[in-house]
């Protein structure tokens, strides 16, 4: 348990847990324009009887987004380990402490939509 006594402490986990939060959202949409830039390619440059097949950056836009998904999910636990650390002193009365967590719970779920998403249309 922190002996500061002083809610700062509190507002610094929460600005750690937003910057987690723009770099996970980061993650995905580099993953998704990744992943969107092979289509691109291959539908601009297809080849005489092909079919347009997604290849390397279509595996490769897929872990970015499942890198950020699971980077949003591990920085909700690192901050849930930090605020219980905290006392009474270092919360603010009334603070939503858990809204982070939950926005940052939301990102991670769709991303693993949009991963599921991206694959079950690939195989079509």
């Amino acid at each position: 348990m922190s002996d500061l006594h002083d809610p700062r402490v509190f507002f610094a986990a929460e600005r750690t847990l937003l910057a987690w939060t723009r770099t996970s959202l980061t993650l995905m949409a580099f993953g998704f324009v990744v992943e969107r830039f092979g289509l691109f390619q291959a539908t601009l440059l297809p080849k005489l009887g092909e079919v347009v097949q997604r290849g390397l950056s279509f595996w490769i836009g897929l872990s970015f987004i499942l890198l950020g998904s699971m980077t949003s999910a591990i920085s909700v636990w690192q901050c849930r380990n930090i605020l219980a650390t905290l006392g009474d002193g270092e919360i603010p009365s009334g603070a939503l402490t858990q809204l982070g967590a939950w926005a940052n719970q939301l990102v991670a779920l769709l991303g693993l939509a949009l991963t599921g998403y991206l694959f079950r249309n690939s195989l079509f």
